[in-house]
């Protein structure tokens, strides 16, 4: 039975302990609203590409592009998969791994974008093609590096098709691992700015005021179709760094409700303990004073 001294140092260990979680569980919540603030920040740049977008497949007529070219057999597939840098954060990295390790061994090569995928495919021993890194606050030129080489390996023939694998921000509460394709490219849709969303959205509306293109719309529809994945991509991670961020603030305010609910019970155990060796002193004080009496 552990004395009053260890139940003292196991009380100040919890104490430590959850003072620590809940510090983590401020931080996170502080970055998720920046994740929040950064991706509304975005919008300005995704309505003015919708805009142009919207002009440029207007006046392109029956338009093709080399990132358009859909393959008769899909025999290799590059997977993006955006995992975070560090754990701590519930079992978001868990349902994520999960979900890609039903993709196929053999025909998929991985794209990592955080620590954690780089760290599984390698344990598992998948076809890693290239690791990425991304600040807390995601960088458009992560987002631009990423995408630069998954659309470098489909232009080679290196794969056939290109899809990404994030955690999607549905709420503070809840985060949801969702897959993507990116490459070939379908219709082109409008972009969105800010989380709870997947980076594209509608159809494109009709453009609200008249584009003079030089030389055509075709070839300017054709430089704006990488900066249009390197901003779907872009999105994604932010909405991955969202997710990071909710579920570790989430996780940390259970383990700091659960280091509360130890603490309480260990002072109740202690002061049963404290209570019985008063009691048991008294006892002994009483019995020696009798004993003495007689």
């Amino acid at each position: 039975m552990p004395s009053t001294r260890d139940i003292r140092r196991r009380i100040k260990s919890v104490k430590n302990t959850a003072q620590i979680t809940k510090a983590m569980q401020m931080v996170a919540s502080a970055k998720m609203r920046r994740a929040q603030q950064a991706a509304l920040a975005g919008r300005p740049y995704a309505m003015l590409m919708n805009e142009v977008l919207a002009a440029a497949t207007a006046g392109a007529g029956e338009f093709t592009h080399p990132l358009m070219e859909k393959r008769a057999v899909v025999k290799k597939r590059a997977l993006i998969l955006i995992t975070t840098d560090k754990g701590l954060c519930g079992a978001l990295n868990t349902n994520l791994l999960r979900e890609a390790a039903k993709w196929d061994k053999d025909t998929t090569v991985f794209i990592c974008a955080g620590k954690k995928g780089a760290q599984w495919a390698g344990r598992l021993k998948r076809e890693l093609a290239a690791e990425f890194s991304y600040k807390d606050t995601p960088q458009f030129a992560e987002a631009r590096a990423i995408s630069k080489f998954a659309q470098d390996l489909f232009l080679e023939g290196k794969v056939d098709a290109v899809d990404v694998l994030y955690t999607n921000f549905i709420n503070t509460l809840v985060q949801k691992p969702e897959s993507r394709q990116l490459l070939p490219l379908g219709e082109i849709k409008a972009l969105e700015a800010g989380l709870e969303g997947e980076g594209v959205g509608e159809k494109l509306g009709e453009a609200t005021r008249e584009y003079l293109f030089e030389p055509v719309a075709a070839t300017v529809l054709g430089n704006l179709l990488p900066h249009y994945l390197n901003y779907q991509v872009f999105q994604f991670l932010q909405e991955a760094k969202a997710s990071e961020q909710s579920a570790r603030m989430v996780a940390m305010k259970n383990a700091t409700d659960n280091a509360k609910q130890i603490i309480k019970d260990l002072t109740l155990e202690y002061n049963k303990l404290r209570q019985a060796n008063i009691t048991k002193e008294l006892l002994e004080i009483t019995t020696a004073q009798m004993a003495m009496g007689n």
